[in-house]
């Protein structure tokens, strides 16, 4: 943790694991109530990366960087000295850490960090980077959500299957324009309500916030923050598939037994989510953007083995995942 010079705000980065690399994470941006939780946001998610990048077979350990952010915006001038503070942070850490963007940042960020920092990922194509990751992201849960349908439903056509997407950032608004030209019956949630000119520009059926996750659908897919899992809402689930975009759905890794219990194929979110990380470490050993999107389909075939150890064990997805990361971690 360190005090910006210029901006005086605090910003984080949580280094997990390089025992496979050195460690690639976003840099995000949010409000948070206190430096506590930002803290403990950025462990959590600094892990989760690892077992993301472990369970993706690529030899990168797991990283992760959090700015503080009163009220969660900032007037552009404001924006430059939080964002410089925070590549002097990543500047700090000497290799250990490489940067990206992540929710609340952008390719252009990245490219402001640069200037005081070469541990940056994700720059833009006219600076010889892989751009915005949220693309081959959005690509990565299609993937995911197919292989979970083949699981759940013995087939992986979408076509007139019922999919609750929750939160249409930049990930999820691409996730429904991938499943609208695949022909799912959609519905969409987000807590901007101007959001909901994608839904009529795609036919999807609109869905307020507080009703999304009770949504009588064959999957829902959770693109928005996490923690939305938990011991009360999990009973009100009405579909047969989880599998969405967001970070740390579950609110602890009980609720991946209390899912099984009700019946509800859960996809675990850091298999799911890789493709941007995965486009990342493309980036890192020479870009090929049909490489990257031939590694990202690998997706569906990690979660077939952790469904297959899933079933064969009798644990959860979640158990299956976290084995699979152990092994490839070497413990």
């Amino acid at each position: 943790m360190r005090r910006g010079r210029r901006s005086g705000l605090y910003t984080f980065v949580g280094v997990h694991s390089t025992r496979r690399g050195q460690a690639v994470g976003g840099c995000r941006m949010w409000a948070y109530a206190d430096s506590r939780a930002a803290l403990r946001d950025v462990l959590r998610l600094s892990r989760a990366m690892t077992y993301k990048a472990a369970a993706a077979d690529l030899p990168l350990g797991g990283g992760k960087g959090v700015i503080m952010v009163p009220g969660g915006r900032l007037p552009p001038s404001r924006r430059r000295e939080v964002l410089l503070d925070f590549a002097d942070t990543v500047a700090a850490l000497d290799g250990r850490y490489i940067t990206a963007e992540d929710v609340g940042t952008s390719s252009r960020d990245m490219s402001l960090i640069a200037q005081r920092t070469r541990y940056v990922a994700g720059l833009a194509r006219s600076r010889g980077g892989s751009g915005d990751p949220s693309p081959f992201t959005a690509l990565g849960v299609e993937h995911a959500i197919r292989a979970s349908c083949q699981r759940a439903f013995g087939t992986s056509e979408l076509r007139g299957r019922s999919v609750c997407v929750i939160g249409l950032g930049h990930v999820g608004s691409r996730l429904v324009r991938r499943l609208a030209r695949a022909g799912a019956a959609l519905l969409v949630s987000d807590v901007d309500p101007a959001k909901r000119r994608l839904a009529d520009q795609l036919g999807a059926r609109w869905v307020a916030p507080e009703t999304a996750l009770g949504a009588e659908v064959d999957v829902l897919s959770p693109c928005a923050l996490g923690g939305m899992l938990d011991d009360e809402t999990v009973p009100g689930l009405r579909c047969r598939v989880v599998a969405g975009a967001a970070n740390n759905q579950l609110a602890d890794d009980a609720v991946a037994s209390l899912l099984s219990a009700q019946g509800v194929l859960w996809a675990p979110d850091f298999v799911v989510n890789a493709g941007g990380l995965i486009n990342i470490a493309v980036e890192l050993g020479g870009y090929d953007p049909a490489a990257a999107r031939k590694r990202v389909a690998g997706i569906a075939t990690t979660l077939q083995e952790i469904f297959d150890t899933s079933e064969r064990l009798n644990i959860t997805p979640l158990a299956a995942a976290m084995e699979l990361a152990r092994r490839r971690l070497g413990g």
